[in-house]
């Protein structure tokens, strides 16, 4: 075999279906992200940040518009499912490309498992009578469901319960906004961009911390590029997708955090001395200042979009499977395909969230060592999509003229970001982050010693 394959054509399927259009690769991109995912982590943000919530959330951003430029760039040379591990086999050969996609899986597996957690906690709080973990499996199962009925009605399911969140967040927007014009403001109005003084000055330093948090927050908006086999368009519509839904997302982030930032009553100084109050402040701002009922409305609406958000990432990490499989890299059973939908890989994918879920349901602290691991095979896999648009475009002067600051500068300057968000990470999360690539590599070993000993 070629130590760097060809980019597949895009008219070669092998199996799955084109029906999606550009308004299902943005349902599904922000369905992964959440359009109030900073709800859980504002006052983590608020603390760390000295109170410069929003300016937070306008470099995490502008960080991560560089692996959506680099992922709009690869997208046009690659149109296949498999996400990364197709960008980084076709630039930098089969070794990057099977641990670009070993990494990813990490993260694709197990981001839809602490998405379906975060949906049993909410609603065992509004019905405390059925265990979390019960919940949790209720999730897993309905949406695996719709994702084996197919790409296209669980984008249609999907849609709706994004403009449900959508309105939501409407609603919290008028009301912050209604309340600031009738009491005032709890902090300056510029506050939430250059901090609420209650620990002196301004601190970049605590700003740059507060973001390789914050970045965590928009991982999901890569799932787009998992569809480009199933787009009718082109490629050019799902590097269009991804770039809007990053976009799109950070406008959100950003107007929802500057809100909430103004009627916060509790400073940041507080909220660092009482990390307790953390993980509730985005909703004990609304109580304060709103009302009980924004709460419930606001609680129900992540319970029911945290299990979207999981459906989004399972059908994400179906088809990175399903990718690995059609190349050899994993079992050739989990590459067939019924009716254009992959549902063998979507299952087995399935299988590991739910016991991943219900594993974590069922510990005290099930959620936290979830949460700390999830994000660092995403962020592995980031640094070695830069490295394959420098190898594509750089090293191979595969397609294209080439553009020092579109194929080198931007890759370059987002590898960078990442990594410093990878040294940011806690230790925990490094730690299984190095024991799974060490299986890849061993895997790749294997895999490399089975074809010298077939001869092929």
């Amino acid at each position: 075999m070629a130590a760097h394959p060809a980019p597949p054509a895009e008219e070669q399927g092998d199996g799955l279906r084109r029906s999606l259009g550009f308004r299902d690769l943005v349902v599904y991109g922000l369905l992964f992200i959440a359009p109030m995912a900073p709800v859980g982590v504002f006052g983590t943000l608020d603390a760390k940040s000295h109170g410069a919530v929003a300016l937070v959330y306008v470099i995490a951003t502008i960080a991560m518009a560089f692996t959506a430029f680099s992922y709009a760039q690869m997208v046009r040379v690659a149109p296949k499912a498999g996400s990364v591990f197709t960008y980084a086999r076709v630039a930098l050969g089969e070794g990057p490309g099977f641990i670009a996609g070993w990494m990813a899986m990490l993260d694709y597996v197990l981001i839809p498992a602490v998405a379906y957690l975060f949906s049993g906690i909410a609603m065992n709080a509004l019905v405390p009578s059925v265990s979390r973990w019960v919940w949790t499996a209720l999730a897993v199962v309905l949406t695996t469901f719709l994702n084996l009925w197919g790409v296209r009605a669980a984008a249609r399911v999907g849609f709706a319960v994004l403009a449900m969140e959508i309105v939501v967040l409407l609603v919290f927007i008028g009301s912050a906004i209604v309340v600031i014009v009738r009491d005032g403001t709890e902090r300056g109005w510029l506050s939430p961009l250059t901090g609420d003084g209650s620990r002196g000055a301004f601190e970049l330093s605590a700003v740059v911390g507060a973001v390789s948090v914050a970045v965590l927050s928009y991982l999901g908006f890569d799932a787009i590029v998992s569809f480009a086999e199933e787009v009718t368009g082109g490629s050019e519509k799902v590097a269009k997708a991804v770039l809007f839904c990053l976009a799109l997302a950070g406008v959100l982030f950003i107007a929802q955090t500057y809100l909430v930032a103004l009627i916060e009553p509790v400073s940041s100084a507080q909220l660092a001395a009482e990390p307790v109050k953390q993980g509730s402040a985005f909703y004990d701002a609304i109580d304060v200042s709103v009302g009980g009922w924004l709460h419930d409305l606001v609680a129900v609406s992540k319970a029911i979009g945290a299990a979207f958000a999981a459906l989004a990432g399972q059908a994400a990490a179906g088809r990175l499977i399903f990718a690995m499989a059609r190349e050899r890299r994993l079992p050739k059973a989990l590459a067939r395909t019924d009716s254009g939908v992959p549902r063998v890989a979507l299952l087995s994918a399935a299988v590991i969230t739910l016991v991943a879920a219900v594993w974590a349901a069922r510990r005290d602290n099930g959620l936290d060592q979830l949460v700390s691991v999830v994000d660092i095979g995403a962020l592995t896999a980031f640094v070695l999509l830069h490295a394959s648009v420098v190898g594509w475009f750089v090293v191979r002067r595969g397609s294209g003229t080439f553009s020092w600051w579109r194929h080198l500068l931007i890759p370059v300057l987002g590898a960078a970001i990442t990594v410093a968000v990878i040294v940011e990470a806690s230790g925990t999360a490094q730690v299984v982050g190095a024991i799974w690539l060490a299986v890849g590599l061993a895997v790749l070993v294997g895999q490399r010693g089975r074809v010298v000993g077939g001869g092929t």
